[in-house]
């Protein structure tokens, strides 16, 4: 049974204390010149990125790419650009921060392995192009718990049934529950992310989810004799 509820932390992030207000003083500090609120506030944001970089980085490049590295290239080149982003504000922190890492991934596995031409802007991106680990991770964080043996079974056993139905979603569809469930972005975030409004992010998170629901129970049907 899918049970998306149980993979949404209240505050829609990794679980970090961090709040908006909290943010937005070191954003301030670090606008002003203080080293120690920028070094902060990059660092209260590490592991968000680390995820990301985990959750997109191509298996090929696993054994000669570290994600810590990229989201260390990631962290000095936005430490540079601070106080440009304090002036303008062009992105919310976080989403401003993930294009950075988003940048440098795409720049390294184009380096790594080759990519067909496309902006790193996008963030439609097809099932093909994730590491092989994401579509488990998200097949098992949309599967309810179950720890007996029996239920272990079961549980094995959907879950590979919703892998197999997240390969048949659109990309735009799959897209969405990867940083809802995988990355754990806020629907603000995604909505920022995306360049789409909140309620549009919610619907088409719905729509993702029902659609998913949708493919379950025909391959369900079909197994009935």
């Amino acid at each position: 049974m899918i049970k998306p509820e149980q993979t949404q932390s209240e505050s829609g992030t990794d679980g970090a204390t961090t709040s908006d207000a909290e943010v937005e003083a070191l954003l301030v500090r670090a606008g002003q010149g203080d080293v120690a609120a920028r070094d902060e506030l990059l660092a209260r944001h590490r592991a968000r990125l680390w995820r990301m970089i985990a959750v997109r980085l191509d298996r090929r490049m696993a054994a000669r790419v570290d994600a810590s590295d990229v989201v260390q290239d990631a962290l000095t080149e936005a430490a540079g650009r601070l106080s440009d982003y304090v002036s303008n504000r062009p992105l919310p922190f976080y989403p401003w921060l993930r294009h950075i890492a988003w940048q440098h991934l795409f720049k390294c596995q184009r380096r790594h392995i080759g990519t067909q031409r496309r902006s790193v802007a996008r963030e439609q991106r097809t099932l093909a192009d994730f590491a092989e680990a994401s579509s488990v991770q998200l097949a098992e964080l949309l599967v309810a718990d179950d720890t007996s043996p029996s239920g272990r079974a079961i549980r094995g056993e959907e879950r590979q049934r919703v892998q197999a139905a997240l390969a048949l979603l659109p990309p735009r569809d799959h897209e969405v529950l990867v940083l809802r469930h995988l990355e754990q972005l806020s629907p603000g975030e995604i909505a920022a992310v995306l360049g789409l409004s909140v309620g549009a992010v919610m619907t088409r998170h719905t729509r993702a989810l029902e659609r998913l629901r949708g493919l379950l129970e025909l391959g369900l049907a079909e197994e009935l004799p």
